[in-house]
């Protein structure tokens, strides 16, 4: 028999889910929550909603915790998708750091390692001595099942059959016998990435050093105007001084209190 989702305890998650990552759940969500969450409850044969509650919010319950945040987090991406920052990153920061050949720049919500991948390959493509920058690419995403495809770097045919075949030949290893129709990053462009697990809720970020760029695309559309104006004051904290911040096509800081300089839709730069 199905557990049902009573308007009680959907607050509960609601307010759980809000606290955790900063999303904030409306009412339509609620039949997307039994999706999600409804399969995870019989396979750990429990008889409620509240029960599995209870399993994630009390003492222990960090781990089952972080398979829930994995089934909600929503991972859509492609490789080369909005394409301006790519060429902006090219254009505009590469020789702003050619003399020091020294870059770090934080993919803050990396889902399956599309996004990272491609600035990876970006940086290939624009230095033809790549070998003697010193470039750091970080890559983080809330859901720890999203980061292990990741880091595997392993695609399906149809992820990157939009991708030009140059681009395919140059930066990925086709998969034979079992892996066919599978293709894998090349060892030299993953190796300038970094997947870890940072949540963007958390007050401070394991980064050591100023950061040149960030990427935060299509993240903030998920957060409410305070939770959106507290990670941008975070973000600021991590950049170097002239860094650069990209956001998604659909996203603005036009109604939310911060220090960035508005460069062109969807660019921003600190000071």
């Amino acid at each position: 028999m199905n557990a049902t989702l009573t308007d009680q305890e959907f607050e509960l998650f609601k307010d759980l889910i809000y606290q955790q990552v900063g999303i904030r759940l409306d009412a339509p969500k609620k039949t997307l929550l039994v999706s999600r969450l409804g399969k995870r409850l019989r396979e750990l044969g429990l008889p409620s909603y509240q029960s599995y509650f209870d399993c994630v919010s009390g003492k222990g319950g960090e781990e089952e915790l972080t398979k829930l945040l994995d089934l909600i987090s929503t991972n859509k991406t492609d490789f080369f998708r909005e394409p301006v920052h790519f060429d902006f990153l090219r254009e505009v920061v590469l020789p702003q750091v050619e003399a020091t050949k020294a870059l770090k720049i934080w993919s803050s919500a990396s889902s399956s390692g599309e996004e990272p991948y491609t600035i990876a390959m970006t940086l290939h493509d624009a230095l033809p001595d790549i070998s003697r920058w010193d470039i750091k690419i970080l890559a983080s995403d809330i859901s720890t099942r999203v980061l292990a495809k990741a880091a595997a770097g392993i695609y399906e045919e149809e992820r990157i059959s939009q991708l030009p075949k140059d681009v395919v030949r140059r930066f990925f290893l086709k998969g034979r016998g079992m892996q066919a129709g599978k293709f894998k990053v090349r060892p030299d462009v993953a190796q300038l990435v970094n997947f870890r697990r940072i949540n963007l809720m958390d007050a401070s970020f394991p980064i050591r050093s100023s950061l040149d760029v960030i990427f935060c695309r299509n993240v903030m559309i998920y957060f409410d105007r305070p939770t959106q104006a507290k990670l941008m004051e975070k973000f600021y904290r991590y950049l170097r001084p002239g860094g650069y911040l990209f956001i998604g096509h659909s996203e603005s800081l036009q109604w939310i209190d911060h220090s960035f300089q508005y460069l062109q839709p969807t660019i921003y730069q600190k000071p």
